[in-house]
């Protein structure tokens, strides 16, 4: 299946999920996603949209366990800039029908400073190949992360396959984060 096949399935799958499930979920997320920073002084996630796995309830658990959780800002086409998630209520809406944190913007280096690197995803496979939404913004912000930083990408349980089509631009997770495995070691080789 080609990238675009693999993009249409997977948000077909989410749209038909429903409410309950997703919400189910997103708790399981939030638990195990707060597990994974235990004693972390920084660390990287996202605010989901739409369908997509994980809530704000998982960066307010993120929060308890970390001093400091860093959002991105997508601007222009090119590596994300970051801003401190200090709760829901600084959040505004943005471009791409995101939202962000009315606080300041950080430069693109300052994912360098994470322990723990949480990334959306439209699927990953066992060996870390991670299908975005086909923007690169996250392809070209991972190549900022230290090496043997955990790169987690934050799917559902269907989500995790065994094999993804991988362009050389790609840039692969270490981990998956999924509702009923937890976090889960992917092979990078």
């Amino acid at each position: 299946m080609s990238k675009k096949e693999w993009r249409l399935r997977v948000l077909a799958s989410r749209r038909a999920s429903s409410a309950l499930t997703r919400e189910d979920e997103s708790l399981k997320l939030c638990h195990a996603a707060a597990e994974t920073v235990r004693g972390a002084s920084a660390v990287a996630a996202y605010i989901p949209v739409g369908s997509e796995p994980g809530s704000l309830d998982m960066l307010d658990a993120l929060r308890l366990r970390s001093p400091v959780v860093l959002v991105p800002v997508a601007r222009e086409p090119g590596p994300l800039q970051w801003a401190e998630y200090t709760g829901r209520e600084n959040l505004k809406a943005a471009s791409y029908g995101l939202s962000e944190p009315t606080g300041p913007l950080l430069p693109p280096a300052r994912v360098a400073t994470c322990d723990v690197v949480f990334v959306p995803a439209l699927a990953v496979d066992r060996r870390g190949v991670r299908l975005g939404r086909g923007a690169g913004f996250y392809d070209r912000t991972l190549e900022l992360v230290a090496p043997g930083i955990p790169v987690v990408a934050v799917v559902r349980d269907s989500e995790l396959v065994d094999e993804l089509p991988e362009e050389p631009h790609d840039r692969r997770a270490s981990h998956a984060l999924t509702p009923s495995g937890g976090l889960i070691a992917l092979n990078r080789e």
